[in-house]
């Protein structure tokens, strides 16, 4: 298929970012002396940060606001960018993808101000002008929400375009909009985890550039 738009997660898709997002999370509870195992993660991975911040309130019945743990765990990512690597194939996927005809962006459950922040730290601020948040729509992934937004910016139909994700949460929203899902698993997950989900997953970015090319997917 040839598509419309091509709109791409960041964390754990394009950047490395998900091991600085789990480590600034840890650091966080420990100071509450609290424990922020594995399996507490599994079940807050991919979701807007306002979503992510009420699930743990209720698991941990934590007195303070979610407003007070988003910008305190916003501060500590923030210390922690320039630990932020890409992932291996972003860059070569991402000036491909650039050098289509077709429109693309980021569509991320990130803050905006982190989602400018990250990719002007990658050098890539030129390179991907169309960056949305998943903070300006009513639900976060695994919504599609903030899928439909970007592709209604984007102007393109939602059943013609291309998601990239790393997270079942992810996948899961980008094919309720309705648009084709590649997921690539971060170190969170698993293919096993996209069984109905998606059919198109792959090990590296560097594959999906490889079957792009070929035009493979869809």
């Amino acid at each position: 298929m040839k598509f419309e738009g091509i709109i791409f997660d960041m964390d754990g898709t394009l950047v490395d970012s998900e091991i600085i997002w789990e480590r600034a999370e840890r650091e966080m509870f420990e100071r509450r002396g609290l424990a922020y195992t594995d399996e507490v993660r599994q079940q807050v991975i991919g979701l807007r940060l306002d979503e992510f911040f009420r699930k743990l309130v209720e698991i941990f019945d934590l007195a303070e606001s979610v407003d007070a743990l988003m910008m305190e765990l916003n501060a500590g990512l923030i210390r922690y960018l320039d630990l932020i690597e890409p992932k291996a194939g972003a860059q070569e996927l991402i000036e491909y993808v650039a050098s289509l005809d077709v429109p693309y962006a980021i569509a991320s459950s990130s803050p905006l101000n982190l989602i400018h922040a990250v990719v002007e730290a990658q050098g890539w601020k030129r390179l991907i002008p169309n960056l949305y948040s998943a903070e300006v729509v009513p639900l976060g992934k695994p919504a599609p929400d903030v899928y439909l937004y970007a592709c209604q910016q984007l102007g393109v139909q939602p059943q013609r375009s291309l998601a990239l994700e790393d997270s079942p949460n992810g996948a899961r929203a980008a094919v309720a909009a309705g648009m084709t899902c590649v997921a690539v698993p971060d170190f969170h997950s698993s293919p096993a985890k996209f069984a109905g989900i998606t059919p198109h997953i792959f090990p590296s970015l560097h594959e999906v550039l490889a079957q792009l090319k070929v035009g493979g997917i869809g």
